[in-house]
């Protein structure tokens, strides 16, 4: 491989036409200077320079050498000026890794708005996984941050994690439906309703059975959605009732009742995860971001426009 110092020597020899001249501007005496260009050259098998005693100048294929050398050194600059930055966590690239639940509650959404603030010329490219999808991908280095319904346990030896949000869930139920216009609901009341699962990954598991459960009533689960925002619309057409995320409230369509069931302890957790061993300063400041709960609110109130640069898969 030719050495980037090497090209940068060819580089002053060449404008200065003269190897004295360009040994002072390199700061290095003459003698090494000839050696490492000749040194150059029969790497190459090019002859760059026609020399005379008076100077020496560029042969043709020389021309061309220089033209393509100062364009790599260019780059050389640019790329040691970024990872000085990418040092700083000052520019750079995320993974983030996320389940629905964090794009519907907001967290994902309000905590890129305040990265966005300290760094806009992140580049941001979000994965829509499974939780253990996501924990895998921080094991793999794939993912620099992961959002997840369930963390990694206290004794992993790779990750750690952090609660970030624990949403509470609302009843959801067709607008005509009779009970929508009873003042208290009882568990009596929603044992024998057409139930809409809510199970965008395996990651729900039989949480919301077992809540149900526990609350003195079994669901009779008739369809299954994948998301959220699909159950409303199945609730909104009379085909059933449903558990919605506290958080989705204000993203209820026409024909929707929602109510609380206080007695029903179920709520949907999520949480932050991330690589114990991590060199990177702009994860650490995700993470901050991602944890600490005052400028991620503050945030949402002061900055509208998003990260400049994402991609979603």
């Amino acid at each position: 491989m030719i050495d980037i110092r090497q090209l940068r020597y060819f580089v002053a020899v060449a404008e200065e036409e003269h190897v004295g001249r360009a040994a002072e501007r390199l700061h290095i005496s003459q003698s090494p200077l000839s050696r490492q260009i000749a040194q150059l050259e029969e790497r190459l098998g090019l002859t760059l320079f026609e020399r005379s005693q008076q100077r020496i100048r560029l042969t043709r294929d020389g021309q061309t050498f220089l033209a393509e050398t100062r364009a790599l050194l260019t780059h050389a600059n640019r790329l040691e000026s970024l990872g000085k930055r990418l040092g700083r966590g000052e520019e750079g690239g995320l993974c983030i890794g996320y389940i629905e639940n964090a794009m519907h509650a907001g967290v994902l959404p309000n905590a890129l708005r305040v990265l966005r603030v300290d760094r806009p010329n992140v580049h941001v490219a979000l994965y829509n996984l499974s939780s253990a999808e996501q924990l895998e991908g921080l094991r793999q280095r794939s993912l620099d941050i992961a959002l997840v319904s369930e963390p990694p346990t206290d004794d992993d030896p790779d990750l750690l994690g952090f609660q970030v949000l624990d949403d509470p869930m609302l009843l959801a139920l067709p607008e005509q439906h009779p009970l929508a216009a009873k003042v208290v609901l009882s568990p009596q009341d929603l044992a024998d309703q057409e139930w809409i699962g809510v199970q965008p990954r395996q990651d729900a598991g039989d949480a919301f059975v077992s809540a149900c459960i526990r609350a003195g009533f079994t669901p009779d689960v008739r369809m299954q959605a994948s998301e959220p925002f699909t159950a409303l619309g199945l609730v909104a057409s009379g085909l059933g009732i449903a558990m919605i995320q506290k958080g989705l409230s204000r993203n209820a369509p026409p024909g929707v009742v929602l109510r609380e069931v206080p007695w029903l302890a179920f709520t949907t957790p999520l949480w932050a995860a991330w690589h114990r061993i991590n060199l990177r300063p702009l994860v650490e400041t995700f993470r901050k971001v991602l944890t600490d709960p005052v400028p991620r609110g503050s945030g949402l109130a002061r900055e509208g426009n998003s990260i400049s640069s994402i991609a979603v898969d």
